[in-house]
């Protein structure tokens, strides 16, 4: 953990006590991390905008492939079409990263439908999505508000493995960054193909901590090998 290299998925543990009492109680929700978790299996009806058709999507499609999944509350709110365009307007960057992305609320395909050809911010919409009528995508992934029915503003960034590597999630009132969130990824991909580890605010051509050769040398020392000008730069 901490700054080992690599990522393995954590093991679920098993409430054997349970198990041999056998108590059927209600199912609790999932860890409020999916930190190291694999992907949950989903799969939910969607619109896909580049096409303008409604289609099926499900969690094998992103097998294999970098993958974000961002939950937002709500069709025709105030701050979630800000943050579904601010993600299109990169949808090109994402594909030349081999990225694939599904936006996800509680909404119908319908609601999509209607939300991206009404809402002036999202002309020229390229994304698909994803239609969690019944609640159980969001309630999987941990950011479903059970007494209010939709999902907090979860953003998760699983790699080909499927497993997730990186999670943000807020509350409604402010919306995210696309352009941390795409560095974020630029330092996991290059961390994933290389080994090496990426320092705070690590962006492509600046400084990484080759701990997976130096690893000793390293240790204890890391001031030594970069310093804190060059982190903040």
């Amino acid at each position: 953990m901490g700054c080992a290299t690599g990522v393995k998925p954590l093991k679920k543990k098993e409430n054997k006590e349970n198990l041999v009492q056998n108590i059927n109680l209600e199912e609790k929700p999932m860890s409020s991390t999916m930190v190291r978790q694999l992907m949950p299996e989903f799969e939910m009806d969607a619109y896909d905008a580049k096409t303008g058709h409604y289609t099926t999507v499900k969690s094998d499609d992103y097998k294999g492939k970098w993958a974000v999944i961002c939950f937002y509350p709500a069709d025709f709110t105030f701050v979630c079409p800000t943050e579904i365009a601010a993600m299109n307007a990169h949808y090109d960057e994402f594909q030349e990263m081999n990225v694939e992305i599904l936006a996800v609320s509680v909404d119908s395909k319908f609601s999509h439908k209607r939300f991206a050809e009404t809402e002036p911010i999202l002309k020229g919409l390229k994304l698909t999505m994803g239609a969690d009528s019944n609640q159980e995508v969001s309630r999987a992934f941990g950011v479903l508000v059970e007494e209010e029915g939709v999902a907090l503003r979860g953003r998760f960034l699983f790699n080909p493995d499927g497993i997730c590597v990186a999670q943000e999630v807020q509350a409604d009132s402010v919306g995210r960054n696309v352009n941390e969130f795409i560095r974020q990824i630029q330092a996991w991909q290059y961390a994933s193909k290389t080994g090496e580890v990426c320092p705070a605010g690590w962006r492509p051509g600046k400084k990484t901590l080759p701990v997976n050769t130096d690893v000793e040398k390293m240790t204890g020392h890391v001031g030594d090998y970069i310093t804190i000008e060059e982190i903040l730069s």
